[in-house]
């Protein structure tokens, strides 16, 4: 982690061990020592004060933590009156209504994206849609859509994958600019479509990214045509309404 001469590094530290649990519900010691890069000896005073503080739960038969109930009276008092994952539920609800395909919200940090709700699809087969998983911008109907209307991002600074060739998702944001949605196939995920479209607050500046996924077999490319006017329409009803 990089450090500098305005961060607390004990308290950079403590935040690195709760920032493991984004993508693991249970960790042992050896297990954090390992993500953080820390000696046990270290770790374990850590998660001593994590641990007392109510942050962190130990359970004592398995000797593996888990987040605390401190971090949901947090949560209880975050904004909420401006927050989309909050403020277009309903939105999000309606459209998978009328689509039936999983619909999900993600917004950009840094080069990555994240989900932050999800709504999920009424058919057998569906999309399973974790919140809260980050994504890279390289990839995916989403990530081209908050590339593509966003002006802060310089795709040098991209580490682009094999399978990505830099040259034609440039050309491709340019034609995602023009139509307003962006599809993608397989990209990131095998046997997995989506088609996405940016929301705009009052001021013209992309917010979020409306996304409908589902199975290849559904969301071909002629029908994610035909939905496209759909998905773009919630995502003006969404930024009407958004603050």
């Amino acid at each position: 982690m990089e450090e500098n001469k305005h961060t607390v590094r004990a308290v950079e530290r403590a935040l690195d061990i709760l920032l493991c649990f984004t993508e693991s519900k249970e960790l042992s010691l050896t297990e954090i020592s390992h993500q953080v890069s820390l000696n046990k000896s270290t770790v374990y005073r850590l998660l001593a004060s994590l641990e007392g503080k109510g942050f962190l739960i130990r359970d004592k038969m398995t000797d593996k933590y888990r987040l605390g109930f401190r971090l949901w009276e947090l949560s209880a008092n975050l904004v909420r009156d401006d927050d989309p994952a909050i403020l277009f539920l309903p939105e999000m609800e309606r459209i998978r209504d009328l689509i039936g395909e999983t619909i999900s919200l993600y917004v950009r940090d840094g080069l990555e994206r994240i989900r932050i709700q999800a709504v999920e699809g009424n058919q057998a087969i569906r999309r399973v849609a974790p919140i809260g998983v980050r994504m890279p911008l390289t990839v995916g109907a989403s990530s081209k859509v908050l590339v593509a209307f966003s002006e802060e991002i310089d795709l040098n600074d991209f580490k682009w994958p094999e399978t990505v060739d830099q040259q034609k998702y440039t050309e491709q944001l340019k034609r995602i600019r023009e139509a307003g949605f962006a599809t993608s196939a397989e990209e990131r995920e095998q046997g997995t479509a989506a088609i996405a479209a940016p929301v705009f607050n009052r001021h013209g500046k992309v917010i979020c990214a409306l996304c409908v996924s589902g199975p290849v077999s559904r969301l071909t490319i002629d029908k994610m045509l035909e939905i496209a006017p759909l998905v773009m329409d919630s995502a003006k009803r969404m930024g009407r309404i958004a603050r």
